[in-house]
């Protein structure tokens, strides 16, 4: 009892301490909607408008205000207690309040700060300054049909590159956001993938292009809340000379014809690269506990796994991904001495929110470790997102009224260090 009553003395003198001094946007504002809301909110972000200068913040102040109080916003879907994460969003209870006084105040701007950045340590905002090293922009815009039907088709894109390249941040654009639901971008070095160009995931020539190994299945990929990915420095990601881009973009049903033409910007390492990342990638198939179906009325839970891994890695980042029947997701590798390390944990699954989880310092992973991801579906009319009502049986499928259990980490092989090394 003691407690809570000396909790709520401190709380409230903290609240009085707002009320009774002047919040303005450049002292107080200013840095919280940079670490937490520009990552998304900023010209070619994934947010539906900027919130880059004072006039952007300061017209929205009260929409800011009341979704950053019911805490709907900043959207970050991982708990931090499981695994901490350098590019985490969240406020706490000091900086909502503060967001309710400036507002009940005026939403005043203050003085403006000579030479302030814009940017926060754990926001790759500096790449908005920057100019990408490659642009590599879809040869033909798309024609998505008015049919109401998903699409999902591929696009070959040459990058012409004469030389390998080390490559530090990645960027997917969608051309046309109100379609493009996401995009899986892959590296090809055979020359053999030019057929593919606009070709649909249910042609049936497909099979022959798929027989074709790439160089690199997951360079990145871009789903709903995600953003560019920027690595720390002194690690990259390899694109070899002459290689091509595939892209395999889902379009979401549209109800009149609409087009577009997606691009991938490419940022080149500056600083010497010690190490070319790789990627694992966990698919429907190392599930342990198949078949991969979830009956109608039914909440299963599934298992993947991996290992033991043959080497010591440090795991750059992960992202897991499921759809609208998704409910809960867990991964993290146990090591020979039986120790955890976790990797992810989300307890309500939100299909809007999906991120690469980059962890605050490079995670080291033993040899002999096995990395195990759990994920729980809900396929009862008791889930309000289920797109079947009544419900019925789902089985693995691209679309989204289908399911998928998927999951990618970057790592890269393990240096002394690593463990400090921050992101």
């Amino acid at each position: 009892m003691k407690f809570f009553i000396a909790f709520w003395l401190i709380f409230g003198t903290v609240c009085l301490g707002f009320t009774q001094q002047k919040i303005t946007y450049t002292e107080h504002i200013q840095p919280i909607i940079a670490k937490n809301c520009m990552i998304c909110h900023r010209p070619g972000g994934i947010g539906p408008f900027s919130l880059i200068s004072y006039e952007d913040v300061a017209k929205r102040s009260e929409f800011i205000a009341k979704v950053t109080q019911i805490k709907y916003m900043p959207p970050f879907p991982a708990d931090k207690s499981f695994q901490h994460y350098a590019n985490q969003r969240g406020l706490d209870s000091t900086q909502i309040e503060l967001i309710q006084q400036w507002v009940k105040q005026g939403s005043m701007e203050g003085k403006k700060k000579k030479n302030a950045s814009l940017s926060s340590p754990n926001t790759p905002l500096s790449l908005s300054s920057r100019t990408p090293d490659l642009t590599l922009k879809m040869a033909n815009a798309f024609t998505i049909p008015n049919t109401g039907i998903e699409e999902f088709r591929y696009f070959h894109i040459p990058t012409h590159l004469t030389k390998d390249v080390m490559v530090e941040a990645i960027e997917f654009v969608p051309g046309n956001r109100k379609v493009v639901h996401h995009s899986r971008v892959m590296v090809d070095t055979s020359g053999r993938m030019s057929g593919l160009e606009g070709m649909e995931a249910s042609d049936h020539r497909l099979v022959e292009f798929q027989k074709i190994p790439m160089a690199d299945q997951f360079l990145y990929g871009w789903v709903p809340g995600n953003d560019r990915i920027q690595f720390p420095t002194g690690v990259a990601k390899k694109i070899p000379a002459r290689a091509n881009l595939v892209l395999n973009i889902h379009y979401s049903p549209s109800p009149k014809i609409q087009t577009d033409q997606s691009t991938v910007n490419l940022y080149f390492a500056k600083a010497p690269v010690k190490r070319e990342i790789q990627s694992m990638i966990f698919y429907e198939e190392d599930i342990t506990n198949p078949p991969f179906y979830i009956q109608a009325n039914a909440q299963p839970k599934f298992y993947m796994s991996k290992g033991p891994i043959q080497e010591d890695i440090s795991a750059i980042s992960v992202l897991p991904h499921m759809h609208w029947l998704g409910k809960s997701f867990k991964a993290f590798a146990i090591t020979p001495d039986g120790d955890l390390v976790p990797l992810i944990k989300i307890d309500n699954w939100d299909f809007n929110w999906q991120m690469t989880y980059q962890f605050s310092t490079l995670l080291p992973i033993p040899k002999g470790s096995v990395i195990i991801a759990e994920a729980e579906y809900d396929n009862t009319e008791a889930n309000p997102l289920n797109p079947f009502k009544p419900t019925r049986d789902i089985s693995y499928g691209w679309s989204s009224t289908s399911e998928m259990m998927e999951m990618v980490l970057y790592y890269v092989k393990y240096q002394p260090g690593d463990e400090t090394l921050k992101q």
